[in-house]
């Protein structure tokens, strides 16, 4: 610290005191000799003192540590900065992360250099970080006892911004046959963070190489630096201590509070201990005066008895407060994914789901898989499955939903939400620890790396097989069997109100299953493997919890079937009892039920499964190769002649309602429906597609193209109109016949699922036949009626009620209650 003599302050104070105006001056000299006492004088005086050494202090221009000399950075310093600043980083905090990676780079140096050599660690046997606030010089300091710098390489390794100590290391790995790990421990681009929170960075460093301790200084925005011996001397013993000067906005880095929940973050699973030293104010006794034998109580010569000491009650020893300082390390839990998975209990994996999931998910995870990816790209990671739908699934907000997975670089920490997963395995939690990525690059940066891609493609594939093994697991047996019953004849008893027993994969399913048909549209690559994931209600499951998978239906199709027959709706109800299903029912084929929103684009993105094209019921060109083709083809052409003069005059009276009339060969008890193009939306999808655009009020109605008019040429309504039809076309058909003919229509287009395009139209008609079949002559309304007068009710009679004040229920004999 810097000290003043009292003539140099003195000269201050007055300068200050030339700034403010005389009639100022007064009032203060007034108040300071009229209403200020003894105490307020004092501290005013020493407040002014303060004031004047600060403005001394910031007047004194910086002077670089004593002996040092000064050198250029290679780079321009406002370059620099605009890197550091506006390229690189854009969370101040991700400084002190830095500096921890780079102390850890020093210790693994060390350690490594002392496996062959152990006269290297010296008397500094512990590899240690260490973390020191000091609120009073506003500095923050790290200090590890790594491998250290001589002034050579500071210059070197301190002076160049382009330099990064991970980039050359892993390139010094790659080309050295011996594994030179000389660049352990040098520092690169992030060292420059510091100047996010610094105005002056201080380094000192002691090596092995080196007898001397030497220290590096900067200033923030200086193009030049300083290094030199240390006036302190050999302080550290081994490795570097780096101090930060903060700025005055950079206050939160003195704070205890704050450190832990940096290190902590970042630093967590960190391999050597990161301390922090925690500052505590503690109250103990005063040490009291040594025993004075002045003061014993003497005897006078001339008295004859003795002086007894009487017994002194003790008093309370005086406190007063001591200031402690002891190290707290923060980084107390080991990195799981760094031990052998075959020592790790699913307790520890589930305490450890805990940590990554933050709550969301459920409390305990469904299953997970841990891993070593080699080759080409090394990393370690854990991957879990909730087993519960994270909030932002819960709430169909799947935009909100953040990434689950970690990524930590030689286990620190880069990213608690790094974009490592598709969208539809956002739900996946877990952590990636590679030692082949830069530490210090941004996060945008890093997105575009080629190995970040090469370890998305991993892990994609790493949740795949984990969801796969999750569905072909065997039904867990049960954790206590009962014993059955048995009846007089030997025979068990099974009780049949005993609930069918339900696939782990299949309770999941129910909440994930979305996110897999998601998959499927999105991920092409991997998409044959996310179908076999799937399952799905059919027409011939009954129970709330039978599903079948894509496999199973293609193993038991009939042995003409070569489609996949599927049947998207609203619900399962609908669908059972739609027309569209007597066909099928009557020919026992099983149909897929696509029962949720996503299945009809997913049905738009996947075309087949496993070389059988899926084919939508409600659509034309539903085909059965059942019955003999020839047979098939004569009566189709049979009916087309038949019927040729009612779907002729059906599709003029129609218009463009329909996109044409046709006979149909798939209709079982309905006579008409109508079905969707075969490349056109579905009924169902013109329902989503309503429901979209009733949501977004300002967005248009879409345009929905006309359906197909099927026929059912053995039905008795569809002949009886055949013979209705005149058939000279040229003569008039009745109103009866025209009013049937669209309500045929508008059955036939409920029964396909689609909406009554002209509600008012239709109402007409309803009301015309109603008219003719109930016998209604007109349509006026009766005369209202004129109701008789009726005499008024008498009054009921009015009851008095008692005077209950003086009433008390104490004073009644219960012999006067009994019945």
């Amino acid at each position: 610290m810097i000290r003043f003599h009292k003539l140099a302050l003195g000269a201050a104070l007055v300068a200050v005191l030339g700034l403010i105006p005389p009639s100022h001056i007064g009032n203060v000299a007034f108040a300071a000799t009229s209403d200020m006492t003894d105490a307020e004088k004092k501290a005013e005086e020493v407040a002014a003192t303060a004031a004047a050494q600060e403005i001394l202090s910031a007047a004194t221009p910086y002077a670089p540590p004593e002996g040092s000399s000064s050198f250029a950075y290679e780079a321009e310093v406002s370059k620099m900065l605009d890197i550091v600043i506006n390229s690189l980083y854009t969370n101040k905090d991700i400084f002190l992360r830095e500096l921890i990676s780079n102390a850890s780079d020093a210790l693994d140096k060390i350690r490594f250099l002392s496996v062959t050599k152990p006269e290297l660690l010296g008397e500094t046997k512990e590899l240690e970080i260490k973390v020191d606030y000091d609120p009073d010089n506003k500095t923050l300091t790290v200090r590890d006892t790594g491998i250290g710098m001589t002034m050579d390489e500071m210059v070197k390794n301190l002076g160049t911004v382009a330099r990064s100590g991970t980039t050359n290391f892993i390139k010094a790995l790659s080309e050295s046959e011996k594994n030179n790990v000389n660049m352990i421990g040098m520092f690169g681009v992030g060292f420059y963070s510091t100047f996010l929170v610094a105005d002056r960075v201080t380094v000192a460093s002691k090596s092995n190489e080196d007898d001397t301790q030497h220290v590096w200084e900067s200033v923030n925005g200086e193009s030049n630096f300083h290094v030199g011996p240390d006036p302190r001397g050999n302080t550290l013993g081994r490795g570097t201590e780096i101090t930060l000067h903060l700025k005055e906005d950079a206050d939160q880095y003195l704070s205890p509070y704050k450190l832990k929940e940096l290190i902590r973050h970042y630093s967590e699973f960190v391999t050597h201990p990161v301390s922090l030293r925690q500052i505590k104010t503690v109250k103990v006794p005063k040490e009291e005066d040594e025993f004075n034998e002045d003061d014993e109580p003497k005897k006078d010569e001339g008295d004859d008895f003795e002086v007894t000491e009487e017994k002194v009650k003790e008093k309370e020893p005086e406190m007063e407060e001591v200031t402690t300082y002891e190290y707290e390390q923060i980084n107390t839990d080991p990195a799981i994914w760094a031990r052998d998975k075959d020592v790790i209990t699913d307790e520890e994996y589930q305490e450890f789901w805990q940590v990554v999931s933050k709550g969301d998910g459920g409390q305990k995870a469904e299953d997970w898989t841990h891993f070593t990816a080699e080759g080409n790209i090394n990393f370690k990671s854990i991957l879990y499955v909730p087993s519960e739908l994270p909030y932002a699934l819960q709430q169909g907000q799947l935009d909100q939903m953040v990434n689950g997975l970690r990524l930590y670089v030689r286990k620190v920490l880069i990213s608690d939400e790094f974009d490592l997963m598709p969208r539809y395995l956002s739900f996946v939690k877990g952590v990636v620890d590679s030692d082949d990525l830069p530490l210090n690059v941004n996060r945008e940066t890093l997105q575009e790396s080629k190995i970040v891609k090469i370890i998305k493609k991993k892990l994609v594939r790493k949740a795949i097989e984990l969801i796969r093994k999750m569905a072909t697991a065997p039904m867990p047996e049960e954790d206590e069997p009962t014993e059955a019953e048995i009846d007089a004849e030997g025979n068990s008893i099974i009780p049949e109100d005993k609930p069918k027993k339900i696939h782990p994969y299949i309770s999941w399913y129910k909440k994930f299953g979305l996110s897999l048909k998601m998959g499927c549209i999105d991920d092409s690559a991997n998409r044959d493997k996310l179908q076999k994931l799937l399952r799905f209600k059919t027409s011939k499951t009954d129970g709330e919890n039978d599903y079948v998978s894509l496999q199973e239906y293609v193993d038991r199709m009939k042995d003409w079937q070569k489609e996949i027959y599927v049947f998207p709706g609203e619900s399962m109800k609908a669908l059972k009892e739609s027309s569209f299903m007597d066909a099928f029912i009557e020919r026992d084929v099983e149909v897929i039920y696509f029962t949720d929103a996503i299945d009809e684009y997913y049905l738009g993105n996947v075309r087949e499964f496993s070389g059988h094209k899926f084919r939508d019921i409600t659509k034309e060109g539903v085909k059965f190769s059942d019955e003999d083709e020839n047979v098939a083809k004569r009566r189709a052409k049979v009916y087309a002649e038949k019927f040729k003069p009612l779907t002729k005059y059906l599709k003029k009276l129609y218009g463009s309602d329909v996109s044409r009339v046709s006979i149909s060969k798939r209709l079982g008890r309905a006579p008409a429906i109508v079905s969707a193009s075969e490349w056109g939306n579905s009924a169902n999808m013109d329902r989503i597609m309503r429901a979209q655009a009733w949501a977004h009020k300002d967005a248009p109605e879409p345009h929905f193209s006309s359906g197909i008019m099927e026929l059912n040429p053995r039905h008795p309504f569809v002949i009886k109109l055949l013979e209705s039809i005149p058939e000279d076309e040229e003569a008039e058909v009745p109103e009866s016949v025209k009013d049937a003919a669209w309500i045929l229509l508008d059955m036939a287009t409920m029964s396909g699922g689609f909406p009554i395009r002209d509600p008012k139209k239709y109402a007409s008609r309803m009301t015309r036949v109603l008219k003719s079949n109930l016998g209604v002559e007109s349509l006026d309304l009766a005369a209202e009626i004129d109701p008789p007068e009726e005499d008024d009710e008498p009054d009921e009679p009015e009851f008095d009620m008692p005077d209950m004040k003086e009433f008390n229920m104490g004073d009644l004999d219960m012999e006067d209650l009994d019945m």
